[in-house]
């Protein structure tokens, strides 16, 4: 999973994370992983409303004043280039916003959620289940909101996390020792595609 990597997010952007432009190279690395195994992929996404209504209260005013944060349909609220499976892909605003699973690649989709948490009114446990998918690997924009959230919300639903500590934004060491604490395996991208090599035989394929 890919938290909120969108191009708003980047160092210099409207809604500029830190630490987030440095981290892109690793959750590139991930995702080529991923896609030489055919294994699942999902990014995760925020996308705002222009008037605001959709926005969390913290942020709703800034909205409504005329920030443009991760707008839907705006170029800011676009995955980041490098993540995108292929040149042309961008996000179906109006099939996300309305709880839809947007199809990005082979075995790769794009979900919207409306707050902090992947799971909170998404469709994302459903479509975990029906992949078979036990054990997930995140990585992504600000660790200590959204990542996160969504990884408590993940050991609530009782899947194997893995936390990849330098495909994360905002990640530090009491967030290490946070994540250990409740069951969450902490790697950097490196250790996490040696182990997951050596567990897929180095083969590709399912």
């Amino acid at each position: 999973l890919t938290i909120d990597v969108q191009r708003d997010t980047l160092e210099g952007q409207p809604f500029e994370i830190p630490g987030t432009s440095a981290v892109v190279p690793s959750i590139v690395r991930l995702l080529h992983f991923f896609r030489s195994r055919s294994r699942p992929i999902i990014h995760v996404v925020r996308l705002y409303q222009r008037d605001g209504s959709n926005v969390d209260l913290c942020r709703r005013r800034t909205v409504e004043m005329g920030a443009s944060l991760v707008i839907a349909g705006s170029i800011g609220s676009q995955l980041v280039k490098p993540l995108l499976p292929a040149p042309d892909v961008t996000l179906d605003s109006n099939l996300l916003l309305s709880g839809g699973i947007q199809l990005a690649g082979p075995k790769e989709w794009i979900i919207y959620k409306p707050r902090w948490g992947a799971f909170f009114r998404t469709p994302l446990e459903e479509h975990l289940r029906a992949l078979h998918v036990s054990t997930l690997v995140f990585a992504g924009c600000n660790f200590p909101n959204c990542p996160r959230t969504s990884i408590y919300e993940a050991s609530e639903r009782d899947f194997r996390i893995v936390a990849v500590e330098d495909a994360m934004s905002g990640f530090d060491e009491p967030g290490r020792a946070e994540l250990e604490n409740i069951g969450v395996l902490v790697a950097d991208t490196a250790k996490i595609l040696r182990s997951a090599s050596a567990q897929m035989g180095g083969a590709k394929g399912p």
